[in-house]
């Protein structure tokens, strides 16, 4: 077997199961939530404590593949996942499982820092968008399989079994990649690691993303708030600071100057700010509003997927003879308007027309997905491949997890915060006694929000250009700026 299809058979299993675990607790908070005792602010960060870990992390996994080999570090992501889906399968407490929610998030960083750095060094120039839509595609499998696992695992077994399915594919990906994969890059041996960046960074990201939290909680004093915004701020400028002086950055700023990497990461940090709630808002509406099963509510989503599973290898393809361009910016339209059109939905709406929606937009996603990662990664030189994976998975991870704090602030418009978090903390959120009109303007407000935030996304993703003709991923030199 070629090398580039051994990468690409060792990194569609670990985004398959990142995919699994992606979707296989949003359907089932509320019955783990109710099942260990958790508070609404607990249930909160069962979601949010996986991100969490992987955001602070993604920029130092980065710079320490760049420096150790990506292959290594990748491995070692694949065991620690592997060992916090188990330790979180045997957790006695909501606290326990947001801890070790929080090392699953550390390995999915090393996992994300790496697996399109690793395809993008073995894949052919000319087949580098079908290599990476072909890992969506397995991304979006193993997130299609967690909405129906999901759902039959909460029918016939404990809570605890939405974790360890994790197990026995993650020792299997471990071996696999620990016998298959090989250096390609050449690793920057004998360079000092920039804690003083690591520090700054990490604490600035979790400063900002504690204030948003509690934003949402809505019990939190506004001075406090301010406070923790404001340090979070001149951390970050001291981050910055830092990086320009460094002479071993953790973040080589000079990768700004590519305007191809730089509109990528923004088009992609507000497109996953926009939807990145959207399958746990669609999986309330479905079971408050509409009186659905656990179950069911994965079943009814599916549609997105096989939208998505339809167009992104496609999308992907057409992109490395096509740019990016007629790809990425249609798909960001298509999204905002299916998003848009979501939140028209009312109670009692026909599935047959929530289903209609659902497929525009996967086919919006699918159209964006795979021709701008293509774009990010295929516009960096080679050695600064981990590095700029880390940067534009930190990109798409802070949109994702403040997305839900974005989506619950918007609806506090309509419902009242302590109806929100009743609803989320329930075992069965269909029991619970909601004015579900009132409810469905909350989601509608929100849609309607997430559909503004990702129409935005157009403008960086049409400002990046294109890349100029003539070179090859193994040309493109750290400071130019594609036309």
């Amino acid at each position: 077997m070629q090398y580039k299809w051994t990468v690409l058979t060792v990194t569609t299993v670990g985004v398959l199961m990142s995919g699994i675990d992606s979707r296989i607790v949003v359907i089932g908070i509320p019955q783990v939530a109710a099942a260990l005792g958790a508070d609404a602010e607990q249930a909160i960060w069962f979601t949010q404590a996986y991100v969490f870990g992987s955001t602070v992390a993604l920029l130092a996994v980065g710079r320490v593949s760049d420096m150790v080999g990506r292959v290594k570090i990748y491995t070692l992501g694949f065991a620690i996942f592997t060992a916090g889906s188990l330790l979180t399968s045997l957790s006695p407490s909501p606290d326990y499982v947001i801890v070790f929610r929080i090392l699953q998030g550390l390995g999915s960083a090393a996992l994300f820092a790496n697996s399109a750095a690793i395809v993008t060094d073995s894949a052919p120039t000319n087949q580098l968008g079908m290599f990476l839509g072909i890992n969506q595609v397995a991304f979006r499998v193993g997130a299609m399989a967690g909405l129906t696992l999901s759902g039959l695992i909460l029918s016939v077994l404990d809570w605890r079994a939405l974790f360890y399915i994790n197990v026995p594919i993650g020792i299997f990906g471990t071996l696999w990649a620990r016998r298959r994969l090989k250096e390609v890059s050449k690793p920057e041996r004998g360079t000092p690691m920039d804690w003083t960046g690591f520090f700054t960074f990490s604490a600035s990201i979790v400063l900002f993303l504690l204030a948003l939290t509690y934003a949402a909680y809505g019990t939190f004093p506004l001075s406090w708030l301010v406070v923790l915004v404001g340090v979070s701020a001149v951390l970050l400028v001291i981050f910055v600071r830092e990086e320009r002086k460094s002479p071993y950055p953790l973040l080589d700023l000079k990768l700004l100057r590519i305007r191809e990497f730089t509109g990528g990461v923004v088009a992609q940090m507000l497109n996953s700010l926009a939807w990145g709630a959207v399958i746990l808002l669609l999986s309330l509406y479905l079971q408050l509003v509409e009186g659905y099963s656990p179950l069911q509510a994965g079943l009814a989503i599916i549609p997105f997927d096989l939208a998505f599973l339809a167009v992104g290898p496609l999308s992907g393809r057409l992109s490395d003879q096509y740019g990016h361009m007629p790809f990425t910016t249609s798909g960001l339209a298509v999204m905002s308007a299916s998003l848009l059109l979501m939140s028209d939905t009312s109670v009692n709406e026909s599935y047959l027309t929530l289903a209609t929606y659902l497929v525009f937009f996967g086919i919006g996603v699918g159209l964006f997905s795979s021709p701008n990662m293509s774009s990010i990664m295929g516009s960096v030189p080679p050695r600064e491949r981990g590095i700029a994976s880390g940067v534009r998975a930190t990109f798409f991870n802070v949109g994702y997890v403040l997305s839900f704090n974005v989506a619950i602030l918007v609806m506090t418009l309509a419902v009242p915060y302590s109806v929100i978090t009743q609803v989320i903390s329930a075992a069965n959120p269909a029991n619970i006694a909601v004015d579900k009109v009132l409810f469905s303007k909350g989601l509608d407000y929100a849609f309607q929000v997430s559909a503004v935030i990702n129409a935005i996304a157009i403008a960086p993703s049409v400002m990046r250009g294109k890349r100029t003709h003539g070179l090859t991923k193994d040309d493109i030199p750290v400071s130019l700026e594609p036309e």
